[in-house]
């Protein structure tokens, strides 16, 4: 069989008629299936990442449909180990691609419960079962009403865990590993800082940030090795945020563009659908507009802004542009508008963000 040095050294020409004639086409193709296979099972990923932080967003998107952009899903890797921030749709699915096995997940934490920031759970709980061997749940962190959500995606994935077990075995599934275990703390009140995880000089905490009519609803930092990422959840421009956010390296916010959502406004009313003209009216009240997100990121200091939650859905590059118009009139430092797969690493002992895809 072929090496991956020996294929890479092959002429793009020469190995198009070799495949083209069908006489190494199928093996050259097996292998490099099998090399993914290699790679994303073996943890080999975490070779390129840091000894510090790295962030790798797992969804950069909202409830509105984006090619771009998945649920909300942050994942957070420190020592190997992979905490996950919000599992909207398509989260777990979004790690493994990234090689990012979800076996390796030690924490999952929730920031609230809207349906796009939970809906992935089942499978993620699944595959970082799977994915495992674990013989314990994975540990679920979040504000009041956690237990309600995480109990019921257990009891809706009872069945399937059974026919798992059943068909692989118990030593290679044990049942209790299955699922997630609630563990909740009271929403901080306003002004608290709250520690929900130390663990070997990781830290996690949470304030309480505004998303009316939700609540409760969080916003986490989480500080290592002197390095530091903090994560809005879903969230009004917030003086908490602020506080929380002071001298970190990186800001994940959440951002909905009030021109590009009153555009899709203006076709709910050109279509006649008014209950969808109502949504759509709607949402301005309770996010916040990308240069207000700027302006947090200004008045905390933070190193680099990365958007998230990015509303409305922005296929193109160019509706990139206009979503962040006006953001760097009052934030002079660097800003990316996050799509699925964005990387950043934060070294320890240095003060680089050094930003990529996987």
């Amino acid at each position: 069989m072929m090496s991956k040095r020996v294929l890479l050294s092959i002429g793009g020409g020469v190995l198009l008629m070799v495949v083209a004639a069908g006489i190494w086409g199928d093996r050259v193709l097996l292998h490099l299936m099998q090399q993914r296979v290699v790679a994303s099972v073996s943890g080999a990923v975490f070779d390129d990442f840091s000894n510090g932080l790295d962030v790798v967003l797992c969804g950069a998107g909202s409830p509105i449909p984006d090619p771009r952009r998945s649920g909300p899903c942050v994942a957070v890797i420190a020592d190997g180990k992979v905490r996950v921030f919000d599992a909207g749709s398509g989260a777990a699915r979004n790690l493994l691609a990234r090689g990012i096995g979800p076996g390796r997940i030690t924490d999952v934490f929730l920031t609230h419960y809207h349906s796009d920031h939970i809906d992935g759970l089942g499978e993620l709980f699944m595959q970082r079962w799977a994915g495992g061997p674990h013989d314990t749940p994975v540990p679920v962190h979040g504000p009041q009403g956690l237990t309600a959500v995480v109990d019921g995606f257990n009891a809706a994935y009872a069945l399937d865990n059974g026919y798992r077990v059943a068909h692989h075995g118990a030593a290679i599934l044990p049942p209790s590993g299955a699922g997630g275990l609630a563990r909740p703390f009271a929403a901080p009140a306003a002004g608290e800082r709250r520690v929900v995880l130390e663990d070997e000089g990781l830290v996690v905490t949470a304030v309480s940030v505004a998303h009316p009519p939700i609540a409760p609803a969080v916003a986490y930092r989480i500080d290592y090795r002197g390095r530091s990422v903090v994560i809005s959840g879903d969230t009004v421009k917030s003086d908490a945020l602020i506080a929380l956010a002071e001298g970190a390296d990186l800001l994940l916010h959440e951002a909905l563009a009030p021109q590009l959502v009153d555009v899709m406004t203006a076709g709910t009313i050109a279509a006649g659908v008014p209950h969808m003209t109502q949504i759509t009216h709607d949402i301005h009240n309770y996010h916040t507009t990308p240069v207000e997100a700027a302006e947090v990121a200004a008045a905390a200091g933070v190193g680099h802004l990365l958007y998230y939650h990015v509303v409305p859905a922005l296929p193109l590059k160019r509706l990139e542009t206009l979503f962040v118009e006006g953001a760097d009139a009052v934030y002079t430092g660097g800003i990316t508008v996050g799509r699925d797969g964005t990387w950043v690493s934060l070294p320890a002992g240095s003060d680089d963000i050094r930003l990529g895809r996987r």
